[in-house]
């Protein structure tokens, strides 16, 4: 089973938002808010849009209030955990 890791995740933010100046995605950031990191709900979507494609899986509500790389990290693997059981 795939899941989705901390590195796939800022390659994907700063392939499809950029990287902002003086944050670094390769720190520890698993717990850092991502308006604190430079990306507002538009480079997310853009980004989740891009993992649906990437990962055929849905997301929409799995995502719901998922502020930082560690709760949207658990949220896809909980979706692709789900599709593959299906």
């Amino acid at each position: 089973m795939k899941h989705l890791e901390l590195s796939e995740l800022t390659a994907l933010l700063r392939e499809c938002a950029g990287e902002e100046e003086g944050v670094d995605l390769d720190g520890d950031v698993l717990d850092t808010p991502f308006i604190d990191l430079g990306y507002d709900s538009l480079a997310m979507l853009q980004t989740t849009g891009r993992i649906e494609r990437d990962y055929e899986v849905t997301l929409d509500e799995a995502i719901d209030g998922t502020w930082t790389p560690r709760a949207f990290l658990a949220a896809v693997d909980s979706a692709l955990t789900a599709r593959e059981a299906a």
